[in-house]
């Protein structure tokens, strides 16, 4: 029990500095979207989904290879040492050949004027991937508290210096140019524009990899070759499975310039419409993972309970997954005409994709749930199996899809494409489960909650239709609380405490 509650805690702790770094990077958006137009904050959600992709490709699955081998070899030391040495040479390379091949890159990501961006992209992304093995080790050293400090220093800064190159800069040049334009004017000072963006993400990397040099130093280092090729053996499915996530998640700005070749600027736009609009969807993504980081410790401290009633247990998670997922997506989409300020005018065309988003990531999360039956099975290999599917889906979804609407709301097809790319994985994932590890979902009364809420999202629409904004919101609340109210009625959950 000590070890689950041990456990429970670290989970809360990295966790929470997960969510609320990426909430405050969120906080970012809105500054982006009302300084920059469409095209340029296009550009800027371009480049940050191939960051995630590169991310994911350099560090090829050794992080999680390091905590295998880690409890598994019996001299952690050597396994963290040859992981560094491996993860740090591959990064070093990466840079080596961006460096040198850095137009022909720029011209294949169709930012052939803008080469800088992409320099300072790779040089985050290489920095990142190194960084990523010394926070792996903290967690193996259960040093949470050290490694959520970092986390959130690291958004800190990243915050800070925006407001600082984007707001301060430009003031105080006005103001007082001398503290500002020996560093400021090199760079092309306002007119450099979404380049500090970038150029912040760079400065913050170096601030993290400097907070990590203790885990850098002090240590023999060793390298056996042997144990890398075991590792990679291991690792190669997790980057096979990681690649095609990421690229599944970031499929739409990724696409929509390659589709529509010679309208360059047009097709940024709708990137950055897109890009700005999904944002808004964020609640569900934060409600997925903060449900992700607490969902494994579950599944596994369950799994040496009693059959029955750690079914039971699964089924229960799923059911009220579901259930606040509902509740999230009806509140969003209820205070949409108040979170829509959330981006700027020019960017509110995109909001028709926000509910289909938000379906899609419910779906996501559906889907995640459902994973169990493959990780308690020691199936595996059918998370890879289930990520590919879900990108060649995704893929074809969105080359159909986006062509077809064209511009100007291409990106609404890219929309679509996730919802269709994540509901089919869950509904194949829901059926294969049934076969390999059988549980009793209630599919029925689950359909049920997602048929009322359906009907009273439709209701709360039509009241925008008819309705002034103050009875428009108070009809809205009371929908909210019908909703409450009959999942509390069905699910036995006492609204009001009675006291006797």
């Amino acid at each position: 029990m000590a070890g689950i509650k041990a456990l429970a805690k670290e989970t809360a702790v990295y966790g929470l500095s997960s969510i609320v770094g990426r909430f405050l990077n969120w906080c970012l958006v809105p500054l982006y979207v009302y300084m920059f137009p469409t095209e340029e904050y296009g550009i800027v959600s371009y480049l940050y989904s191939f960051t995630a992709v590169a991310l994911v490709v350099l560090n090829y699955g050794m992080e999680t290879g390091f905590f295998r081998f880690a409890n598994k070899d019996g001299d952690p030391e050597r396994v963290y040492t040859t992981s560094l040495i491996s993860v740090g040479s591959t990064s070093l390379l990466f840079m080596i050949l961006l460096t040198a091949l850095l137009h022909p890159v720029a011209d294949a990501m169709l930012l052939p004027r803008h080469s800088s961006y992409v320099w300072m992209l790779g040089m985050t992304v290489a920095l990142d991937a190194f960084a990523n093995l010394p926070f792996a080790y903290l967690r193996f050293r259960k040093k949470a508290l050290r490694f959520a400090g970092i986390k959130l220093l690291n958004v800190a800064l990243n915050i800070g210096l925006n407001l600082l190159f984007l707001l301060a800069c430009p003031a105080l040049m006005k103001s007082a140019p001398a503290l500002v334009a020996w560093f400021y004017e090199p760079f092309g000072g306002e007119a450099f524009g979404i380049g500090w963006i970038f150029f912040a993400n760079v400065i913050s990397s170096l601030v993290v990899l400097c907070c990590l040099v203790p885990e850098l130093t002090g240590r023999r280092y060793a390298f056996s070759g042997a144990l890398l090729r075991r590792m990679l053996a291991y690792s190669w499915p997790l980057l096979v499975l990681g690649v095609a996530g990421i690229l599944s998640q970031n499929m739409g700005q990724m696409i929509i310039p390659y589709l529509f070749r010679g309208q360059e600027e047009a097709a940024r736009s709708m990137v950055g419409i897109y890009g700005a609009n999904i944002k808004i969807a964020i609640v569900m993504v934060m409600f997925t993972q903060a449900f992700r980081y607490a969902y494994e410790p579950f599944i596994f401290a369950q799994a040496k309970g009693d059959g029955e009633t750690k079914k039971q247990a699964y089924c229960d998670a799923m059911k009220f997954f579901v259930i606040f997922g509902l509740f999230i997506f009806l509140g969003v989409m209820y205070f949409l005409p108040v979170l829509k300020h959330f981006v700027a005018p020019a960017y509110w065309a995109g909001l028709r994709v926000v509910p289909v988003m938000m379906a899609a990531e419910l779906c996501f999360g559906v889907f995640f749930n459902l994973s169990l039956w493959y990780k308690l099975t020691d199936r595996t290999q059918w998370g890879m199996y289930l990520s590919l599917i879900c990108f060649a889906l995704m893929l074809v979804f969105n080359i159909w899809f986006v062509s077809a609407i064209g511009i100007p709301d291409g990106y609404l097809g890219s929309a679509w494409a996730a919802l269709a790319g994540y509901f089919a994985v869950m509904v194949i994932s829901y059926f294969v489960g049934r076969h390999y590890y059988p549980l009793p979902y209630q599919t029925g009364r689950l359909a049920l909650y997602t048929l009322l809420a359906a009907l009273l999202y439709g209701a709360g629409i039509c009241t925008e239709l008819y309705f002034p904004a103050w009875l428009m919101y108070s009809t809205r609340v009371l929908l909210l609380a019908v909703y409450i109210g009959v999942i509390s009625s069905f699910e036995h959950i006492p609204l009001l405490s009675r006291r006797r």
